[in-house]
C-alpha cells in the first residue's frame, strides 16, 4: 500500500469519525431540547392541576366550616328550645297549681311524677284541655250549631 492511499484512509476515517461524533452530538442536543419542551409541558400541566386542587380544597374547607357553623347554630337553637320547653312546662305547672279546678297533675298521671316523656306536645295539650272539648274536637261528627232561629 502506498503512503498516499494511507494517508487518504486515514483523512477518510477522520473525516467519517467527524461527522459521526458532529451527528451524535446534534441528536444529543435535538433530544435533549424535546425533553425540555415535554418538561415543561408537564410543568404546565402539573401547575394547573395543582392549582385545581388548591381551589378544590379550599372550597372543601369553606364548605366545612360552614357545617361548623350551621352545626353550632343547631345545637344553640336546640338549647334555646330546650330551655323554652322548660319554661313552658315550668308556667304549665304553675298555671295548673294556682288554678283551682285542677286536680293533682301527678294522680292523673298513674302517680308518676312530671310530665309524662311518652306525650308528646300535642298529646300533652289534648290531655290539658279535655274537660273543655266539644264532641267535634274528638274525631267525631261535627255538632250542628243551634243558630237560635226556630220555626
Amino acid at each position: 500500500m502506498s503512503t498516499e492511499l494511507l494517508i487518504a484512509l486515514v483523512v477518510i476515517a477522520v473525516i467519517v469519525a467527524t461527522v459521526v461524533f458532529v451527528g451524535a452530538r446534534q441528536a444529543r442536543v435535538r433530544r435533549d431540547q424535546a425533553r425540555r419542551i415535554e418538561a415543561r409541558e408537564h410543568r404546565e400541566e402539573a401547575g394547573i392541576r395543582a392549582a385545581r386542587a388548591d381551589a378544590q380544597e379550599a372550597e372543601a374547607e369553606e364548605r366545612a366550616a360552614r357545617a361548623r357553623r350551621e352545626q353550632a347554630r343547631a345545637e344553640e337553637q336546640a338549647a334555646l328550645a330546650r330551655q323554652e320547653r322548660r319554661a313552658a312546662e315550668d308556667g304549665h305547672e304553675r298555671a295548673d297549681r294556682l288554678d283551682p279546678e285542677v286536680d293533682d297533675r301527678a294522680e292523673r298521671r298513674d302517680g308518676a311524677e312530671g310530665p309524662d316523656p311518652d306525650l308528646d306536645d300535642r298529646d300533652r295539650d289534648r290531655e290539658r284541655m279535655a274537660p273543655f272539648a266539644r264532641p267535634e274536637d274528638d274525631g267525631g261528627p261535627p255538632v250542628a250549631e243551634d243558630t237560635g232561629s226556630r220555626r
